[in-house]
């Protein structure tokens, strides 16, 4: 187990990387041209001597009368005709751009230019604000209440239903569950969405998909950079990366560290997180990679309060989480390889990596949790001429496997009194997928795909008092897909498809996890069986220059949902729901509604609006008990929106909206509710794409108070304490230098 002094050691000495590289001889580092990505889904500022991009034109066009050539050598945007060769193993965003349109379904990239310079970047709500369909809610410090398309809303803690990648690394552990702890928004270059059964490729079980996070390499444009962000209640930031390209050798580094006291009472954080790369060309088309990350986060837990402190006393920290210092505090090393052989029209990827974890937990009982998860990957793309026709065929599997040493303690105070529980977990997850699209027309693919799910479940019980049992379950699911996808000019995709999720049950389902097959057969026990999703979805996507937009709708029918019932608060007991149904509409628009407002010749000004609009319908399906209700956790109507005004020397100002018109229900008997709230908000700042960029943010301007986010229960009474209050007026302002 590495100690996290070392993720210390590493963010000082990311400055002395800095100098290192710029010590190198002229010519050696990676250039540092500005790059002209265009963006998806959201709209960074505009970038300097930027020009109108259109995905590049389908290679289907002309497939019954050429014959494809292999795939120029990856470059990223600013080294084209430089000589300089860009990264075989990890695309540029435009690259990015182009291979995750190839899925006929729900699919989302968020370029860094798109949030990190022009706000606080300090969350996975401040990536992900402007993806419709997901919905991204702060509780405290880092940590947010995520779900996509209606996915683990009655997990009242850490994260289920999304598998969180970075650089294709899972970051939940080997049983599922996850947290946000680790993420560091500033390290990254791009982030990929894929919504449920179109994250097929990563082995993803789950009914909201997956999220790829993708860190720079020392052969990206801007290597090497530092920054600064200060703001409302004690937030601040220091950042700084390092990179660089020596002949076949290329190497990147990024270290931040940061603290905040917190808007709340007992909600004091602070972090430091480290990321790098280390890459080795041995020819043109064949790479290898290392990864590296550490983490050092510890935490408060401020907790929830009842909707009447909630709304009247929003900075009031629930009195049990302050009485036992309630915490969570969390230690993290990864590391892994990843190699890339291209050869004519067949790209190879295989991998190996290793997680070793140690959660500090201090909340109803102290938990002292160590995780050893790895694992391993391998796919194959094809794509070539098969008969006169366009064909690509993907295909791969995964491994990734685990062992928790699972210790609780009573928590007296926030430290450790006696030991209530030791248990050895041992989650085992492997998976193998195959997608083929056929372009029986030039424009127009037919796709098919499956994926095959081996999990299992094993606990050992040295020690308990909780009444956890000895217990083993495996589970084995086939998760088929069919989609059509038709481009229908290079600019505008049309699609469908019909998908199936499966999802296993994490072991923090419950505290006594009654999903297990116990070693004895006179102890009780309920066989949770794993959730299966069937989702259908229909969309548009388009990408103009000045006018980008995504629109989709879909539903899924849901059998044997997970879902916690509550006893009591903190209660959770997982039962499967008969039936659900998650459906919605995902709509997103970028447009430039006026020009040449005060610049008429060369680039001119404009006027830029934003938005991102999801619709929730999630609801019980003729259930037993709860009939037709809807499911609590999740506003029915999301709308995120901002209108910039962007001068073409880099200057921008403008406001934002974020707005929940509906409250909705904390309860599966929908009795208890939230409140609507509308925040608005304003930033502004100079980003043209040079080394300089600056900007001010205001959050929620008019000091409003709100319900950010709640926890669910079978029956509510007002008694509760299952909401977190929203934060209150802040401003935060920063700067960042790059060359």
């Amino acid at each position: 187990m590495f100690h996290l002094s070392l993720s210390a050691r590493l963010a000082r000495g990311t400055l002395l990387a800095s100098a290192a590289i710029l010590a190198l001889p002229a010519g050696v580092q990676a250039q540092t041209t500005p790059s002209n990505l265009p963006p998806v889904t959201v709209s960074p500022p505009e970038q300097r001597r930027a020009t109108s991009v259109r995905p590049p034109r389908n290679p289907a066009r002309s497939a019954r009368a050429v014959r494809p050539t292999p795939a120029p050598l990856p470059q990223t945007a600013g080294e084209q005709g430089q000589g300089v060769r860009g990264a075989l193993a990890v695309l540029s965003a435009q690259q990015a751009l182009t291979e995750i349109n190839n899925t006929p379904g729900g699919v989302a990239l968020v370029p860094a230019e798109a949030y990190r310079n022009s706000t606080v970047a300090n969350t996975i709500k401040d990536v992900l604000d402007y993806v419709p369909g997901v919905l991204a809610q702060p509780k405290w410090g880092d940590d947010t209440r995520l779900s996509i398309r209606g996915s683990g809303l009655s997990r009242n803690f850490h994260l289920r239903g999304v598998q969180l990648y970075m650089d294709g690394i899972p970051i939940n552990t080997a049983d599922g569950y996850g947290d946000f702890q680790e993420i560091d928004p500033t390290a990254y270059k791009y982030v990929e969405v894929y919504k449920g059964g179109n994250a097929l490729q990563f082995g993803v079980n789950s009914l909201g998909g997956a999220i790829n996070f993708v860190t720079p390499t020392g052969r990206d444009p801007f290597p090497n950079g530092a920054s600064f962000d200060l703001g409302s209640f004690g937030f601040k930031r220091l950042q700084a990366n390092a990179g660089g390209a020596v002949g076949p050798w290329d190497g990147f580094v990024t270290a931040a560290t940061q603290a905040a006291d917190g808007f709340r009472n007992h909600s004091f954080g602070s972090s430091t997180r480290v990321s790098g790369n280390v890459g080795y060309q041995f020819s043109p088309d064949a790479e290898t990679r290392f990864y590296f990350n550490a983490n050092e986060v510890r935490q408060r837990i401020p907790g929830s309060v009842t909707k009447a402190s909630a709304l009247s006393s929003p900075e009031t920290a629930a009195a049990a989480n302050v009485a036992n210092d309630w915490q969570r505090n969390l230690d993290t090393v990864r590391v892994a390889n990843k190699t890339t052989i291209r050869l004519d029209d067949t790209k190879i990827e295989f991998g190996l990596f290793g997680v070793d974890r140690h959660l500090m937990h201090p909340i109803f009982q102290w938990l002292d949790y160590r995780y050893k998860d790895y694992g391993g990957f391998a796919k194959v793309t094809d794509d070539r001429i098969i008969g006169g026709y366009r064909n690509r065929f993907v295909a791969g599997v995964n491994v990734l496997n685990g062992t928790t040493d699972a210790q609780q303690f009573v928590n007296v105070g926030g430290a450790k009194g006696a030991q209530t529980s030791s248990l050895l977990q041992k989650p085992e997850n492997y998976s193998a997928y195959a997608e083929n699209s056929f372009y029986f027309l030039p424009q127009v693919a037919f796709v098919a795909g499956t994926q095959y799910l081996f999990a299992v479940r094993d606990q050992k019980v040295n020690f308990s008092t909780n009444g956890d049992v000895n217990g083993r379950s495996t589970f084995s699911v086939f998760s088929p897909k069919t989609g059509l996808l038709w481009n229908v000019d290079p600019t505008w995709q049309v699609f469908g498809n019909i998908s199936r999720s499966a999802e296993v049950p994490s072991f923090g389902e419950s505290v006594s996890p009654n999903f297990l097959n116990p070693s004895f057969p006179n102890i009780p026990f309920f066989l949770i069986k794993p959730q299966i999703a069937t989702t259908y979805e229909i969309g548009t996507r388009g990408n103009r220059p000045d006018f980008k937009w995504e629109l989709v709708g879909y539903r899924a029918n849901i059998r044997d949902e997970l879902q916690c019932q509550y006893s009591s608060f903190g209660n959770c007991n997982v039962t499967n729901l008969p039936r659900t149904i998650h459906q919605g509409i995902e709509a997103g628009a970028g447009a430039a509604i006026f020009r040449n407002i005060f610049v008429a010749a060369g680039a001119p000004d404009k006027v830029w609006l934003n938005l991102a609009y999801t619709f929730n319908d999630f609801r019980f399906d003729n259930d037993p008990t709860f009939v037709n209700n809807q499911l609590p956790g999740a506003p029915r109507h999301y709308l995120r929106a901002e209108l910039l005004y962007k001068h073409p020397t880099g200057i921008y100002v403008g406001p934002n909206l974020e707005w929940v018109p509906e409250s909705y229900y904390v309860d599966s008997a929908n009795t208890l509710n939230t409140s609507a709230y509308a925040l608005v908000g304003l930033k502004a700042g100079f980003d043209n794409g040079g080394p300089v960029s600056a900007y001010i943010e205001g959050r929620n301007l008019a000091n409003k108070v709100y319900i950010a986010s709640a926890s669910v229960i079978n029956q509510a009474n007002p008694t509760l304490p299952l909401f977190e209050p929203g934060t209150g007026r802040a401003i935060y302002a920063g700067m960042k230098y790059r060359w």
